[in-house]
């Protein structure tokens, strides 16, 4: 089993990597495999809307950015968090670009399989970041990770991080919780239980 972790902050090795790094621990001592993406410090586009990945294009059509590479390590992994700092009560913009482009052009690689979501602060506006990330993983059907407290760490450097007790054992709980889960996911598929087969079909708009 292997969980992918996504770092959306501009700083590769900042406060959400280290909080990522803390879950990381806990998934390898809980035998998952695991990999961190940076989404890197360059420009990473908007989803458009263009609709080019819901004909024969498989995955975004731009691909001059990370996007389908991510989609890629998707199909091949279980589960997932996605970190984000927090900009002024809000998720970084890169990883919002990158998300709705994930989740638009590459949906069924994320379905069913468990999500978790991660903010780091100097203070403020984390809780609203988290719930921003977790309606990703609400719409396309996928089991919502979570831990003892809601899942931030505190801290303006990396070092401040690492002095956050409640945060560090947060994000270590988090990776235990994400473990449980695949370990319950993985015996229920060896036990014959399948995927809901759910309606796709019906779309309603309230404009008449």
């Amino acid at each position: 089993m292997k969980v992918l972790m996504v770092n959306g902050s501009s700083r590769e090795k900042g406060c959400t990597y280290t909080a990522l790094s803390q879950v990381e621990k806990c998934l390898n001592e809980e035998g998952i495999q695991t990999e961190i993406v940076w989404l890197g410090a360059d420009k990473v586009r908007d989803c458009i809307g263009c609709g080019q990945c819901n004909q024969a294009h498989p995955g975004c059509v731009f691909e001059d950015d990370k996007i389908n590479e991510i989609i890629a390590k998707a199909e091949e992994s279980d589960g997932f968090v996605f970190g984000t700092p927090v900009y002024y009560a809000h998720p970084s913009g890169r990883i919002l670009s990158a998300l709705d482009r994930m989740f638009y052009a590459g949906k069924r690689a994320f379905m069913h399989k468990p999500g978790a979501a991660v903010a780091s602060a100097r203070r403020a506006g984390t809780t609203a970041s988290v719930d921003v990330l977790n309606k990703y993983f609400t719409i396309s059907e996928m089991p919502v990770v979570s831990s003892s407290y809601w899942n931030m760490v505190h801290g303006n450097r990396p070092e401040d991080v690492m002095q956050d007790k409640e945060g560090l054992q947060i994000m270590r709980n988090l990776g235990r919780n994400m473990a449980w889960l695949l370990k319950c996911l993985e015996a229920g598929k060896n036990s014959g239980i399948s995927l809901p087969e759910n309606e796709y079909t019906e779309k309603t708009n309230y404009i008449r």
